[in-house]
């Protein structure tokens, strides 16, 4: 005896008819209000006052041929900075964020630690804790002490950007109900199992998206590296800039920084529907 075969009905194929018809007009309508917008703003630009001026400044095609190779190498270097950082602030991250959620009266002592680290990072503009790492561990001259500039930015991101993370980390612990915790407990597991099998990953896919637009930021922050002296993107476009009196190399650093930071935005967005569906779903 063969399975049925289920056939749509008039009704189901008329009301997936509506809706592809409600999905293409909405298309349209947003590509035409998108265009009319571009079009409006190209108006704006093109027909203000000093844009003859602007468009000398920023927009040279020679200079701009001329600086991408220089600033493109110089962009490596953030690029470096950037994956060099991203795994030590996760790893940062995650002892603070589990220091400060536990509750053992005998890690007191570490998780006012933790506390303090994360105040005081949160506190400090990013640009002054590199300037007070750059300029400050150099300076005490101590044996094993870092004098690569490299080196020295990675240190004074992640001790931002570990603060940051941290508290981003400890709302995803936070965020496991407490019945989860006692299931594992009865089960046998022990403080360390549950957070390890348990509570952690199940955190760790809720702050996945807060954790990427905090990645985000962190791409562009490498750019503050070049305070120290660093010939990274930024700081070989103001060399530029300075040799030519023109701006069109800071163009070319915004544009491969936005090469960076626009797929890691819509891979971000594209996680936070797919989490919002699964939540829609369960």
């Amino acid at each position: 005896m063969t399975d049925p075969v289920w056939v749509k009905s008039e009704r189901q194929r008329e009301r997936e008819r509506i809706r592809r018809s409600q999905g293409l007009r909405g298309a349209s309508v947003a590509a035409t209000s998108a265009i009319l917008f571009v079009v409006l703003v190209a108006v704006v630009v093109l027909n203000a006052p000093g844009w003859p001026r602007v468009q000398d400044a920023f927009f040279d095609p020679e200079l701009f041929a001329l600086s991408l190779p220089a600033v493109a190498e110089g962009f490596l270097i953030n690029v470096k900075i950037f994956l060099i950082a991203e795994p030590i602030i996760l790893v940062v991250g995650v002892i603070v964020a589990v220091v400060r959620s536990t509750t053992n009266p005998a890690l007191f002592p570490f998780r006012a630690l933790a506390t303090f680290y994360v105040d005081l990072f949160r506190g400090i503009p990013t640009l002054l804790v590199i300037y007070i790492v750059g300029f400050g561990l150099p300076g005490l001259k101590l044996q094993g002490i870092p004098n690569d500039l490299v080196t020295l930015g990675v240190i004074a991101l992640t001790l931002t950007y570990g603060a940051y993370v941290a508290e981003v980390i400890k709302s995803g612990i936070e965020s496991i109900h407490p019945s989860q915790v006692a299931s594992a407990r009865s089960l046998g597991l022990n403080r360390g199992q549950t957070l390890r099998f348990v509570v952690l990953p199940q955190a760790a896919r809720r702050v996945v998206v807060p954790l990427l637009n905090d990645f985000v930021a962190l791409q562009k922050e490498t750019s503050l590296v070049s305070t120290l002296g660093l010939l990274e993107a930024v700081r070989q476009a103001q060399i530029i800039s300075s040799k030519h009196f023109d701006y069109t190399s800071y163009l070319v650093a915004s544009m491969l920084f936005v090469l960076i930071t626009i797929p890691l935005a819509r891979y971000t967005d594209y996680l936070a529907a797919k989490a919002r569906r699964r939540q829609g779903s369960s």
